[in-house]
């Protein structure tokens, strides 16, 4: 099944509005993936960095964090409700500071920035030799870029438990595992004219919380939670399998699926 033709910023719209949802939940799932990759890029005080993809802004506390009250970080999201929450939750810190727009198209000053960060915000960026190569531009001398993203579908439970509990994983967007080939990711970076690439390998059970937390969030992000939200006739026969394919996992009170990711660092 698929869905009618729509306006190219809705399917947009409805990620943010589904992610806005759930994002404290969403937040415990995804943080220690992104504190992995916070760890890799290690921070320096007084350090200017920029968060491509910040979301609702759990990233950005947490690199402010790093850099302390002389540094400064910036968090670029394309979604102002995503932008807006983020502004809510960092209203106290004043070095954290906000661009709306496409990560892709960022025009800071040349030479600017110490590093680039990212948690799941770049997969999907539309020409990624030429946004990685914007962003070297951007980057100091031996500046650096971090970034964590998703491996292929097949090793990311997950997303492919409940894509099989639903009998929907032929319906799975691609883009989100677009970095799944290191190989590949090597290279656009490289192209891209960065240096010292690295690429490992990071897997780590995540949870969202218990049974009835964990249900709800697959149903409304990720790679099924896409499918139902552009296709919500679907929920109905989807919901009780995935929730049942969580129950024998065994433990209902804390949900926990392997997320396979890759830890990607380069440098100018």
């Amino acid at each position: 099944m698929k869905s009618a033709a729509v306006s190219p910023t809705l399917p947009r719209a409805l990620a943010a509005q589904a992610w806005a949802e759930v994002r404290e939940p969403l937040d415990r799932q995804l943080s220690p993936l992104g504190i992995r990759a916070i760890d890799t890029l290690s921070p320096k005080r007084g350090e200017v960095i920029v968060d491509l993809g910040c979301g609702t802004g759990q990233t950005l506390l947490q690199l402010a964090e790093r850099v302390g009250p002389t540094g400064q970080v910036i968090g670029a999201d394309i979604s102002p409700l995503l932008l807006g929450i983020a502004r809510e939750r960092a209203r106290e810190i004043q070095q954290i500071s906000f661009i709306d727009g496409d990560a892709a198209t960022l025009d800071l000053p040349s030479q600017s920035v110490d590093a680039f960060y990212s948690r799941f915000g770049v997969m999907a960026l539309a020409d990624h030799v030429a946004a990685f190569s914007n962003f070297r531009r951007m980057l100091k001398p031996g500046g650096r870029i971090v970034f964590v993203c998703w491996r292929s579908l097949s090793e990311n439970e997950l997303d492919l438990l409940p894509l099989r509990a639903a009998g929907l994983e032929h319906l799975a967007d691609p883009t989100p595992f677009s970095f799944e080939d290191a190989g590949y990711v090597r290279s656009i970076l490289e192209q891209a004219g960065l240096i010292d690439v690295s690429v490992v390998a990071y897997d780590e059970a995540v949870t969202s919380g218990d049974l009835d937390v964990t249900t709800t969030v697959l149903m409304k992000v990720g790679a099924l939670g896409r499918i139902i939200r552009e296709n919500p006739s679907l929920r109905a026969a989807a919901e009780p399998r995935v929730r049942a394919a969580l129950t024998r996992l065994g433990d209902p009170a804390r949900v926990a699926l392997n997320a396979a990711t890759w830890i990607v660092s380069a440098r100018t």
